[in-house]
């Protein structure tokens, strides 16, 4: 951004001193704004300072990361029929997106887990189209052992330069081992650790949702609401093709306010404890750990940020520090910048300094908290009060879109309408996943079925 708020990015990639045109556009792109160019004179004020990340472009298909991937199938008896068929076919849909030099392995899992193929190289596709073909459906739901059996596959491989991934796909709740939400989070914040991420599918409308979203968001992964069997195979395809695409790991954002500002909370996509799972905030230091960066794809982090009264000058409010792991340099990145902001008397032109960007991804995360909260009502059986939230919702982010001329608020406030519609009856337990899916995710991803 320009002055006023005089930015200055000083990029210091840690282990490439010397960089040409190449190397930069190799580079993560980061930009920090406050949600107005300019602050308010001699009085108390909210503010919300954004950090936003963007992918760069890879130079080809070849220029990816090599993946090392571990296909968790569920086969418990809910899966008989046309579901193991189509997810054969997912299999073997993903197989199609991956290079001879990726590390694949096949596990199933009823009330046992079997690893059908071991971690092993992609080059041998017969070995793992015929650990496929073994695949049949009967028992209980042991999806906790099924994910730590795939974990133990991806460790074998484990590598800061190869994209580590679970995907895991079930079609119902887990009943054999542990089974709550809680443990399956802190399994997923423990594989995190490791350099392991999970990305969850669910199948039908049988599935735990707050499970699967829990698991994929503490491990730094992705949920997929997969409504019928029939999409599975095109999903997969598309979801393994977009996995090739990451282009940084490990990322993690640093902001440290300057005196006079005080951060108060990260606001959260999906208004959950995503923020406090991945979010620490001490004295003035905001530290964010974020999900994998895809090529192309922005992603962003929301700070609510409390200033003091100040007096009119040019000041510096904060320094930003953005660090990961590059994975098409295979080297460890840093990105520094320092946002400076004025502060004036001139109500005037505090109000032409709005930034609708910064507005539009505030809103976009009150509404979900909004979201999240009427899906707890209607939890427990408040009904009428769910519908206003949700209707409550939709006239805001109307009026946000409206006044931001805003494409994904006027789309949020449709589906907000749809799910105030869809509070009361059948319909709810599908929309009940579709709004939990949705909060999870950014707007981009949505689009991209990223895995």
């Amino acid at each position: 951004m320009k002055t006023p708020l005089a930015l200055l990015a000083l990029l210091l990639p840690a282990l490439a001193p010397t960089l040409g045109s190449a190397a930069h556009a190799q580079q993560v792109r980061v930009e920090t704004d406050l949600d107005h160019r300019l602050l308010r004179a001699n009085e108390k004020q909210t503010v919300h300072l954004r950090v936003a990340l963007t992918g760069f472009e890879l130079a080809s298909e070849r220029a990816r990361a090599p993946l090392n991937v571990a296909i968790v199938i569920d086969k418990s008896g809910s899966m008989q029929g046309d579901k193991i068929s189509q997810a054969k076919d997912a299999a073997r849909a993903a197989l199609s997106q991956l290079r001879a030099d990726d590390i694949v392995s096949i596990v199933a899992y009823d009330d046992t887990v079997e690893v059908l193929v071991p971690a092993t190289k992609v080059s041998d596709r017969e070995v793992i189209e015929r650990g496929i073909n073994r695949l049949q459906a009967g028992g209980m739901t042991a999806l906790f052992a099924g994910v730590v059996k795939g974990a133990g596959e991806v460790r074998k491989f484990l590598s800061k330069d190869r994209v580590n991934r679970v995907i895991l796909l079930s079609d119902g709740a887990a009943n054999v081992g542990p089974a709550s939400a809680g443990e399956l989070s802190q399994l997923g914040k423990n594989l995190r650790r490791e350099g392991v991420s999970v990305t969850t599918v669910g199948l039908g409308l049988g599935y735990n949702e707050d499970l699967m979203v829990g698991l994929a968001q503490a491990s730094g992964g992705q949920h997929v609401f997969v409504e019928s069997e029939k999409q599975l195979a095109g999903i997969f395809r598309e979801g393994f093709g977009n996995l090739g695409t990451i282009v940084a790991k490990e990322v993690v954002v640093r902001v440290k306010l300057a005196e006079g500002f005080r951060p108060v909370r990260v606001l959260a996509r999906g208004g959950s404890s995503e923020a406090t799972d991945n979010a620490d905030i001490v004295g003035q230091t905001v530290t964010v750990q974020m999900p994998a960066l895809y090529a192309r794809q922005m992603d962003d982090i929301v700070i609510e940020v409390e200033a003091r009264a100040l007096a009119p000058q040019t000041l510096q409010v904060a320094t930003v520090d953005v660090s990961y792991h590059n994975i098409a340099t295979q080297n460890a990145d840093k990105v520094s910048m320092a946002l400076s902001a004025e502060v004036t008397t001139d109500i005037g032109r505090w109000n032409e300094s709005e930034i609708p960007a910064v507005r539009v991804a505030v809103i976009e995360r009150l509404a979900n908290q909004e979201s999240r909260r009427a899906v707890e009502l209607r939890d427990r059986g408040q009904v009428e009060e769910a519908q206003k939230v949700l209707e409550g919702n939709a006239r805001r982010l109307k009026d946000g879109a409206s006044r931001y001329g805003s494409k994904a608020l006027d789309d949020l406030s449709s589906q907000n309408e749809l799910d105030a519609t869809n509070v009361k009856g059948e319909q709810w337990n599908k929309q009940r996943k579709v709004i939990q899916r949705r909060n999870s995710q950014s707007p981009y991803s949505l689009e991209k079925n990223n895995f």
